[in-house]
């Protein structure tokens, strides 16, 4: 049974890197997008919050595959513009999990407790300082375990890739190695999720260090805010 296990790690691993940089563009797409337009949604301004409500239920209300073949077949049609196939991949990735993302972003941000918004304002901070000083690093602090299980998620996603050609774990196995080794099928499959896990698992071994270094810098400025709240009474 393990005869084929050598070539089929091998082959696996000629899939590693695309699924690798179709997670870490994705991520960093989403991370831009939830917080832009996780934000906008809070905004005082109703058209921001609109078009941030478009996108978010847009993209969250449609199939994450029939997204990615709008933007890898229909787009070129309507525009002329043909995108490489991973940047399209990278593209949906950001775009489909951003709007998941911008939900969990205005969570944590409207759950930040009245009283320390007030506590900014009676130190006469302005709101960009409320924003960065007092509300995001509470905030962030609540984003990061929902975060990590969107990032996660969107690893297991770059499996649709292999619908547009990308060459990924997972079009690596079932268009290469699947037809060679069929007898192999359990292993072939067994190998590739354990692939995903291990990825899986370092996504959270990055994450888990972040939510630990966020909770004991808002210990820190808790501790500041309280101080300077004391000295201005």
């Amino acid at each position: 049974m393990f005869d084929n296990l050598p070539r089929i790690l091998a082959v696996l691993a000629e899939g590693l890197p695309a699924t690798v940089t179709a997670t870490v563009g994705g991520i960093a797409l989403t991370i831009v997008l939830s917080f832009a337009a996780g934000l906008a949604m809070l905004s005082g301004r109703r058209w921001m919050r609109g078009v941030s409500r478009v996108y978010v239920e847009g993209f969250r209300g449609t199939s994450e595959v029939v997204q990615l073949f709008w933007i890898f077949f229909v787009l070129p049609v309507l525009t002329g513009l043909q995108l490489l196939p991973l940047a399209a991949g990278v593209l949906v990735l950001g775009l489909n999990h951003g709007a998941y993302g911008a939900e969990i972003v205005r969570g944590a941000v409207r759950s930040v407790p009245r009283a320390q918004v007030e506590g900014a304002i009676a130190l006469s901070l302005t709101p960009a300082q409320r924003m960065t000083r007092v509300i995001l690093p509470q905030a962030v602090v609540e984003m990061l375990p929902p975060l990590n299980n969107l990032f996660i998620q969107l690893l297991k996603s770059t499996a649709i890739l292999s619908f547009i050609t990308v060459a990924e774990v997972t079009d690596k196995g079932t268009k290469v190695l699947v037809p060679n080794f069929g007898q192999d099928l359990v292993l072939i499959f067994t190998v590739m999720l354990l692939i995903y896990l291990v990825l899986a698992l370092l996504i959270t071994g990055v994450m888990r260090p972040l939510e630990r270094i966020a909770a004991r810098r808002l210990g820190r400025s808790s501790v500041s805010v309280r101080r300077a709240k004391a000295g201005a009474h």
